[in-house]
């Protein structure tokens, strides 16, 4: 059995459509991973007439290094700067994405009410500023205001569960 990867995408710019196909080879040898890799590029405008075309055959191990190739030189050439890098794995803080303690979150509520910055806490809880932010309210703690509390909402307030409104 012949198992191979394919990965199509199809997308319209104004009245032109434009699709990639990314396929791996089959090999000879059916129980060794392909060793090369068929790109086909075609496009069309509002009427089917080609507007691009072509086929890359690559070696599998250079697929990535000729992607960052065709991406700078295709950009350079219609006078765009590249886009930055996306970001990688490594570039990630170390606990990005992981569960929080109950001893991390009573650190996180006593560094925000100590008036720390939302950077220097994800620096220190290593985890991004979007996630300090995400937690904040978890904790009981207001990311709009530095160093608050979150308001009591009115649904919680003695009032509201029958006790004395003071």
């Amino acid at each position: 059995m012949n198992i191979s990867k394919e990965h199509r995408t199809e997308i319209r710019v104004g009245t032109n459509t434009y699709r990639i196909e990314v396929a791996a080879q089959p090999s000879d040898d059916h129980t060794q991973p392909s060793q090369w890799v068929a790109i086909t590029i075609g496009g069309a405008d509002a009427d089917g007439d080609p507007v691009a075309e072509g086929r890359l055959d690559l070696q599998a191990q250079v697929v990535s290094t000729v992607a960052e190739l065709l991406a700078e030189s295709l950009f350079d050439f219609v006078g765009r700067p590249k886009p930055p890098p996306r970001r990688r794995p490594g570039d990630r803080p170390a606990k990005q994405g992981q569960s929080w303690s109950s001893g991390e979150d009573a650190e996180l509520e006593k560094r925000w009410l100590a008036g720390e910055s939302v950077e220097a806490i994800a620096h220190y809880f290593e985890r991004t500023p979007g996630g300090i932010r995400a937690r904040l309210p978890r904790v009981g703690c207001d990311p709009e205001n530095q160093g608050e509390y979150l308001p009591t909402p009115p649904s919680r307030r003695p009032e509201a569960l029958g006790g004395d409104p003071g």
